[in-house]
């Protein structure tokens, strides 16, 4: 079983900077990609970013692309999410996720295990 938490989220002004954590427990996450999602009220979960299990690689959305960076560190069996640049349509809660494959996925059905969310809202 693995438990995964989010934290570092807030209120920001629209130019400004975030970084999301998150952190694993359990079993260790050193061998699941992560990916991390965002939920805007009344829409859909949507994909944001992933890395996978090594941090050699990783993936983005387009509408975040140049603007948030994933990153790992197994040893602290963190994920990091910063973004900058951030506009008023990145609010939403951001939900971290681990997918127990070798491969880097976009798809939210194919994770197994999810955090509880946190809020990032950018005000204009």
């Amino acid at each position: 079983q693995v438990q995964l938490a989010e934290s570092g989220g807030g209120l920001v002004q629209a130019g400004g900077s975030l970084r999301l954590s998150c952190a694993g427990s359990g079993r260790t996450i050193s061998s699941y990609c992560i990916g991390w999602f965002r939920q805007a009220p009344g829409k859909e979960r949507e994909f944001v970013a992933a890395v996978d299990w090594s941090g050699g690689r990783r993936t983005y959305a387009d509408s975040v692309k140049g603007r948030f960076t994933i990153s790992r560190d197994n040893a602290k069996k963190t994920v990091y999410l910063e973004m900058s640049s951030l506009k008023p349509e990145d609010t939403a809660v951001y939900y971290c996720a681990a997918d127990n494959s070798q491969g880097l996925t976009t798809t939210p059905a194919r994770y197994d295990y999810w955090g509880q969310g946190t809020q990032v809202t950018v005000s204009s």
